[in-house]
């Protein structure tokens, strides 16, 4: 199964006019993909008309809703995203309530849990978005700043639940959302353009019209060019759409056998790195690792969300072993949290190999009009608060 996901994943981010170049394997599978992504198409427009027409409800929370979605598969930062957005509710005061689906074990929900755990903000795990938070709302009780009239001044301060982030939300239609927020892995935006499975696209590019904020992220490892390039396509799709840059700025290192624990960035410097990894995009992962300064950096990626087993265990102590005595030196292993928090008693199991886990912040980068002040006035107005 996972050499199927990655034959799959190859044929979603190469050209089509480059399909010829495959391995004959996948070559052979294009024709099956593609009659898969036209019948994903046309399940899709189906549902689209289903929603048009009113034969599936929308549900209106009673709190102001952001949405944190993608179009694309993995890789495009929804995750720091929303922990951004829930650190900067919480600063003006605002409890907010994440909703997301677990996808795969919850190694996201889990994440936001350990960033989150010392703010008011509150995660709510389930496919049913509308019944989970309906749950939180009993619990917990809300505020709504809509319903008041006035603009809410941000020293007020409540457990009361006082806004959503739907995490994952492009897709999910059945949530009225006050701002739609797509993420864009600018390294490799669209793959080959074709929807699913033959392509990463989880919906037509025109779904760009529902978007309020588009995010770019990993912008600093794109070219101007590129980023030029990504910033007119998207805006012939829908003019004066306000597009901001992301980044992921790595900040420490903790080790594996101890989440407390805080190793600064050089601790990497000079020695032989094994980067393993199972999330959308390794490539921005392993440029970072790179950059630190280790003498060689060496990979093993899994597909997203893959659940480690004992075999897993086989191939990354041969790896390690082979690395050492290549270099003569013992290698280090260094993972990302996302890794760490889907099953860190398998990392664990590596030992006498070093584990660590990298930490990092998201980074909203400068431009002329779009910075990370503006981003914030926005989510205030959201909440129609007093930002002055």
């Amino acid at each position: 199964m996972e050499n199927m996901k990655r034959m799959v994943n190859q044929i979603a981010y190469t050209r089509r006019r480059d399909f010829s170049n495959l391995p004959p394997l996948q070559r052979s599978l294009t024709p099956f993909l593609s009659f898969a992504s036209s019948l994903y198409r046309f399940i899709l427009s189906v549902r689209h008309q289903l929603y048009h027409l009113g034969f599936f409800q929308k549900h209106r929370l009673q709190v102001p809703v952001v949405s944190v979605g993608n179009l694309t598969w993995g890789g495009n930062g929804k995750t720091p995203m929303v922990e951004f957005i829930a650190l900067c509710f919480t600063e003006a005061g605002f409890s907010p309530l994440i909703l997301t689906r677990g996808y795969a074990g919850g190694d996201e929900a889990k994440m936001l849990q350990r960033h989150l755990l010392r703010t008011p903000a509150k995660i709510g795990v389930g496919a049913n978005r509308a019944v989970t938070a309906a749950w939180f709302f009993k619990r917990y009780g809300y505020t709504n700043p809509r319903s008041s009239g006035h603009g809410v001044d941000i020293s007020f301060n409540s457990d009361k639940i006082g806004a959503v982030i739907l995490d994952d939300g492009m897709q999910h239609w059945s949530l009225e959302r006050d701002l739609e927020i797509l993420m864009v892995n600018g390294m490799m935006p669209w793959g080959n353009g074709h929807l699913i499975p033959l392509g990463p696209l989880r919906e037509p590019l025109t779904a760009i019209r529902r978007a309020d904020v588009v995010v770019v992220h990993h912008a600093d490892m794109v070219s101007d060019r590129d980023l030029k390039d990504l910033v007119l396509m998207m805006q012939e799709v829908k003019e004066n759409l306000p597009i901001y840059f992301t980044r992921l700025a790595p900040t420490h290192f903790f080790k594996v056998k101890n989440c407390y624990s805080k190793l600064p960035l050089k601790v990497v410097c000079g020695m032989v790195v094994l980067c393993v990894s199972a999330i959308g995009f390794a490539n921005a992962f392993i440029q970072v690792i790179a950059k630190i300064g280790p003498i060689y950096v060496d990979q093993l990626d899994f597909s997203d969300h893959h659940l480690f087993q004992a075999k897993d265990t086989v191939m990354i102590r041969d790896r390690l072993r082979k690395l050492q005595d290549e270099f003569g030196t013992k290698p280090i292993v260094v993972v990302t949290e996302k890794d760490y928090d889907r099953d860190p008693k398998f990392l664990k199991e590596l030992a006498p190999f070093e584990v660590l886990v990298l930490c990092s912040q998201l980074h909203i980068m400068p431009s002329v009009v779009h910075t990370q002040k503006n981003f914030k006035k926005l989510l205030k107005q959201i909440l129609k608060i007093n930002s002055e």
